[in-house]
């Protein structure tokens, strides 16, 4: 029998490297939430309540979490591509046309690696499909354990 060939072998592999890619990106989202909220990581802190910076520091810190983690991957990738189109449009753009004059090339990137994810789901190592197939299997073994119903 011959060996899978490299495409076969490359899809069976998919699920693992979009896993990997939510997994980086979220985190790599997070750490700016984090660094604009709290002054981490070589960032000055954000002032509580200013619009729309400390909005969007919430925004990406719990949408990078959720992301990283795999929860509700394609509701908080779908929010999270919305900010940062918003980010770029409203605080990039107005400087200039093209991301690489106006430093909008972050936002844009994140916006869609966010927006790929909605469309592809979370891939492989995430909590959402952890906690589902838990609960498959226990509604499946809670319906084998039952009785069958008495017939009149």
């Amino acid at each position: 029998m011959a060996a899978p060939s490299l495409p076969s072998r490359l899809n069976q592999a998919q699920p693992y490297a979009l896993g990997l890619f939510r997994i980086v990106v979220g985190l790599l989202f997070a750490c700016q939430g984090a660094a604009s909220l709290f002054g981490v990581l070589g960032r000055d802190s954000v002032p509580s309540g200013t619009w729309p910076f400390w909005y969007a520091a919430v925004i990406e810190l719990v949408a990078g979490v959720l992301i990283l983690a795999g929860i509700g991957t394609r509701s908080a990738a779908f929010l999270a591509s919305g900010a940062m189109a918003y980010a770029y449009f409203t605080e990039h753009q107005s400087k200039a046309l093209f991301p690489l004059q106006n430093d909008g090339e972050l936002p844009v990137m994140f916006c869609w690696a966010f927006l790929l994810l909605v469309f592809t789901g979370p891939g492989a190592l995430a909590l959402d499909k952890l906690f589902a197939s838990r609960g498959e299997g226990s509604a499946r073994q809670d319906g084998r354990d039952q009785a069958p119903a008495a017939t009149a």
